[in-house]
């Protein structure tokens, strides 16, 4: 039986990485430069606390559209959820990675196997994954180039 692949195997080494006092400038400078689509986001300690990719540039692009509501008897009574609107000019006003950086990140330990990474890619949309410690600290990522390159031959 064929031994199988774990994160630490695939994983890319010496990560690009942002923090979330950065500005969003040297993030976009570092996904041109380095020919990638995400950075982890890290804090001082090497923690990673969020995922910038060009997906969350490219919302600071996009036409803002108020949200729709109705007027009764003086009211105003909103169709839909009007915090929609308030986080999306959030984001289109932010200034550092922190503000415009998903916090939702899904991570993996150096053990996890790749199948693992696979399921968590599919299931919850995301182009990587970032490898880290137990303290939560970054020691690697895992991208679906990684995990084509590590399963269908080099």
């Amino acid at each position: 039986m064929a031994e199988e692949l774990l994160a630490r195997d695939i994983m890319t080494t010496g990560v690009v990485t942002v923090g979330p006092d950065d500005e969003i400038e040297k993030a976009a400078r570092l996904l041109v430069e380095h020919r990638i689509s995400g950075l982890p986001v890290v804090d001082r300690e090497g923690r990673v606390v969020g995922i910038i990719s060009e997906a969350d540039l490219v919302v600071q692009e996009k036409e803002i559209r108020a949200p729709v509501f109705t007027v009764l008897l003086g009211s105003i009574i909103y169709l839909e959820n009007p915090n929609r609107f308030l986080n999306e000019l959030r984001r289109l006003a932010a200034l550092r990675v922190g503000e415009l950086m998903s916090r939702t990140v899904y991570t993996v330990g150096p053990g996890d196997p790749v199948r693992k990474i696979a399921t968590i890619m599919v299931e919850k949309g995301v182009n990587r994954v970032p490898v880290v410690d137990k303290d939560g600290k970054l020691l690697g990522i895992v991208s679906r180039q990684d995990i084509v390159r590590a399963t269908h031959g080099k």
